[in-house]
This record gives C-alpha cells, sequence and structure tokens, in this order.
C-alpha cells in the first residue's frame, strides 16, 4: 500500500508539471512581435525606412534579432577610394600596435608620378548626400570617389576634416539617398549588442555583431601638435578589419552611435577589439562644419589627474570618483568659474567623470559661450558651479574659418601670456606661441616659446590680432619678439 501511494503521489506531482509546462510554452508560443517605438522626438524628417518596422529584437526575452537594424543601415554604409600624391605621415604610427584599417597602398616604381590609394567606408547621415567618415581615410587625398551599396560611383568634396577628433565629413551630389539617423551614445550601455556596418572590398555592405566592451577608451592614437586631441572611444568586441575604417557602429533600432575608428592588433588583422568614436562628438563635428565652415573647440581650462588607489592615499582623498585638478590655466573658464587646483571634478551636467576621457568627451560636445553644469568636490563637500566654457584663445568668441586658416598657414597655435611672465619680461603686450607644426613661422626659424610683440612696427595685444592682421596680408612681414630667457628676436617672413 505504501508503495502504491507513493507512485500515486509521483504521478500527481509529474503530471501538475506537464500542465505547468504545457500553460507556459502555450503562452509564450502565442506572444505578439512588438513593434519597436520610435519616439516623437525623431518622427519628423525620419526617412521613411524607419518609420515602422517590426523586430522580434523588441522583446529582450527572446535571442536578439539583427536583421531589421541590418536592413536598415546596410544600404547607407558606403566604399570610399581615396587618391593622394603623396602619403600622409600624421597617423604612420597606426602600424605598431593599432591599425587604422587603410586598405592595401600600393606604390609603384615612380611614386611621384603614381598616386597611392586608399580605401575606407562611410556613413550616409543626409539624404542630400553629407557623408561622415575618419579624417585619415580622406586626409591630404586628392581624389575621393564613393561608391553606393547599388553599385552607383560618384565624386565625392571634401567639407572638412577634424585631426583632433579623426572625422571627416565629404558630400556627393544626389538626392533621396538612404541615411542612417543619430542614436544617442551617452545612453549606450556596457554589454549592449551593436553591429558594425562597413563597405571594405567595394562589394556590398558587410555586417558584423557584438557588445559593447567598456566605454570612454584612450588609445592614444590621435597625436596632433596642439595636443587637444579627442579619445573617448567606444570599445567592441564585433569583427572589424581594414578598409572598415569609417563605417557604421549601429545599435539593434538601427541608430548610429559611432563611427568605426581602430582596431587593436599585433598583426593587422582583428584579434578581438574594435574601437568607434561615440556619435554624440561625430554630430557636433558634422554641425561644426555645416553651420560655421569650421571646427569650435571649448577647453575648461585645468589639467588634471586620474584618481588610483595611491594617488587617494597620498592626497587623503577617501572617494576615488572623479578627476583630480592638477592646474588650472591662468586664462582659462574653470578659473573664473571658482574652480581651484586640488579640486575633484565629478561630473558635467550631471554626467558622471572617472577619468581624463570622460571629461574629454563631456567638454568635447559643447561649444565656447556655452555654460556647463561642473560638480566638484572640495574639503569633502560638493558644489556645483556654472563654468562658461571658452576657445583656445581664451575668449568665448567663436572662431572663423578665415582665421582658422590663417593659423594653418603660419603652423602655430597662440595664446595669451601669463601675467607673470610678462611681468618678469617686463612687457604689458604679447602672444606666446604655445606650439608649432609645419608653417611658415617654423620655416621663419621661430621656436616654441617666443612671444610676439609687435607685426609691422604694430603691437599685438591678442591671438585675435594677429589674425587680423595677416588675413589679407600680401608680401613681406616683420615679426619682432622675446623669449622667456629675455633674447630679443625678429623674423621676416612673406605671405
Amino acid at each position: 500500500m505504501k508503495k502504491f501511494f507513493s507512485l500515486l503521489l509521483v504521478g500527481i506531482t509529474g503530471g501538475l508539471i506537464g500542465a505547468a509546462v504545457l500553460y507556459y510554452s502555450g503562452d509564450r508560443g502565442h506572444q505578439k512581435i512588438e513593434t519597436l517605438p520610435v519616439s516623437t522626438e525623431r518622427s519628423s524628417g525620419l526617412p521613411s525606412h524607419y518609420a515602422s518596422y517590426t523586430s522580434s529584437a523588441a522583446s529582450s526575452e527572446l535571442i536578439p534579432n539583427f536583421t531589421v537594424a541590418a536592413e536598415l543601415t546596410i544600404n547607407a554604409v558606403v566604399h570610399i577610394r581615396t587618391e593622394y600624391v603623396r602619403k600622409s605621415s600624421v597617423y604612420d604610427h597606426f602600424f605598431f600596435e593599432f591599425y587604422d584599417f587603410f586598405g592595401d597602398r600600393g606604390r609603384r616604381s615612380d611614386p611621384r608620378n603614381t598616386p597611392i590609394e586608399a580605401t575606407g567606408s562611410g556613413v550616409i547621415i543626409s539624404s542630400d548626400g553629407y557623408i561622415v567618415t575618419n579624417n585619415h581615410v580622406v586626409q591630404d587625398a586628392d581624389k575621393v570617389e564613393v561608391t553606393l551599396n547599388d553599385r552607383r560611383v560618384f565624386e565625392a568634396r571634401i567639407i572638412g576634416t577634424d585631426p583632433t577628433t579623426d572625422l571627416a565629413v565629404i558630400k556627393i551630389e544626389s538626392k533621396d539617398l538612404p541615411y542612417i539617423i543619430y542614436g544617442n551614445s551617452d545612453e549606450l550601455k556596457v554589454g549592449e549588442w551593436v553591429l558594425a556596418v562597413g563597405n571594405p572590398f567595394n562589394l556590398t555592405s558587410t555586417v558584423t555583431a557584438g557588445i559593447v566592451s567598456a566605454k570612454a577608451r584612450n588609445i592614444n592614437i590621435l597625436v596632433n601638435p596642439e595636443g587637444t586631441a579627442i579619445e573617448s572611444f567606444i570599445q567592441t568586441d564585433a569583427a572589424v578589419n581594414r578598409g572598415n575604417s569609417g563605417g557604421a557602429l549601429v545599435n539593434l533600432k538601427g541608430e548610429l552611435v559611432g563611427i568605426n575608428a581602430a582596431i587593436a592588433s599585433n598583426t593587422g588583422s582583428y584579434t578581438g577589439y574594435s574601437f568607434a568614436i561615440p556619435v554624440n562628438i561625430v554630430k557636433k563635428v558634422v554641425e561644426d562644419f555645416l553651420l560655421y565652415g569650421t571646427i569650435q573647440r571649448a577647453f575648461i581650462g585645468v589639467s588634471v589627474r586620474e584618481i588610483d588607489g595611491s594617488f587617494a592615499r597620498e592626497k587623503g582623498i577617501e572617494d576615488v570618483r572623479g578627476v583630480y585638478v592638477a592646474g588650472v590655466s591662468d586664462n582659462g573658464a574653470a578659473k573664473d568659474a571658482g574652480i581651484t587646483e586640488g579640486d575633484v571634478i565629478l561630473s558635467v551636467n550631471g554626467m558622471s567623470v572617472n577619468s581624463t576621457s570622460e571629461l574629454l568627451e563631456n567638454i568635447g560636445v559643447h561649444r565656447p559661450g556655452d555654460v556647463v553644469q561642473i560638480t566638484i568636490r572640495r574639503n569633502n563637500k560638493e558644489k556645483t558651479l556654472p563654468v562658461t566654457l571658452k576657445n583656445r584663445e581664451g575668449s568665448t568668441t567663436l572662431v572663423q574659418k578665415e582665421e582658422q586658416e590663417v593659423m594653418k598657414v603660419l603652423g602655430a597655435v597662440l595664446e595669451t601670456p601669463s601675467s607673470k611672465l610678462m611681468l618678469d619680461l617686463g612687457i604689458s603686450k604679447g602672444v606666446q606661441v604655445k606650439s608649432l607644426s609645419k608653417g611658415i613661422l617654423s620655416e621663419a626659424g621661430v621656436r616654441e616659446g617666443f612671444i610676439i610683440t609687435k607685426i609691422d612696427n604694430k603691437e599685438v595685444n591678442s591671438p585675435q590680432d594677429v589674425q587680423k592682421m595677416l588675413k589679407s596680408k600680401k608680401g613681406g612681414v616683420l615679426v619682432e619678439g622675446i623669449y622667456p630667457n629675455r633674447m630679443k628676436a625678429y623674423y621676416g617672413f612673406g605671405m
């Protein structure tokens, strides 16, 4: 009898379990496919192929479905072929640990007569033909050719290039093109699925999938003489190889969240990680080129140090959040707002800052004159300060394109010297050569640190004075000034 009741109990239990399995599997088997929401903020002017679509990816309970994001984006990613008279050397150091995805460049026996060819990818961002790619894909190119996913070929013109972010905007003349809409890289989460879309082989666009491995990565590949490069990459494990540079990183809604820029590799081929420029930086760079014709960089005017355990113990810091303010520029935005050496910056406009990369990214999406709310910790107390950002010259004025061209010709970054230095040298006016690249000043023999006091016997008060004096200058120019070691010097050159 005991055995009978045991068997009966087992049978009843099994029946209940089976019924429960049938009930739940039946309920799930009739689960509806939901429509992914499209916010009203981006419904106006939305490309038709984004307006309405369905996907099982809408349900987090199911295996992710990449087909919708792929279908929405592959036709908006292009192949780019460029020709150069000479090879740029700015990114040569990429070929050590971080590779720039260029397709193989071929040289014949006489490179002076045979153009160098390079390939990459690009992303259409408007129906009338504006395309975003990497600066290193088109920099110094004499010819830029774009092949669409439908095999149509166009010659493109360069709208603008920005080495500090490794971004460029080019334009083809066409209408009603498919394009990718912007997402929000600030909302991107580590662990989120993303797709890398590129057109490296001039066939059709290719798609690979992965997840966001990390954010705000600084991999030290963007080097410019002024030291103003913004490195805050999205790191993913989506497979990316040469020729994918400038391609799209998209989320499962088909929104652009980044522009692919580099891979970590010792061989030149993909070995596990790729890096993309956040779309919020991309949006700002594109707007700068279209609205102003040049990049409008904003600066906070601080030097910072990241906080680790040993540094925290050295400084008596209990909370390792934030970045430590190691120095404040004399004429910078931070000093004007009351930020001092020893403060710890915790956030910018509510976005947490725990590394130099995060600070650069959060400031880099703004322009001179913008006011940001910066939260700091001082003496274990937090306070939020409004900070009006400035440009490189220490003003809130937006840079005009012709002014930038003058600085490019000079090959110099100019700034107002510190009041202490001017007092030591016994001068009341002048602008200092902060850094030099290839240009007229270096060719004339000017060295970094030189303070220009007069141009053609007229006093110089600010970097803007230099721009105004030389903007329409034709012929010889006489520059006089003094070095920090009190040595006076005169230089002559032609414009």
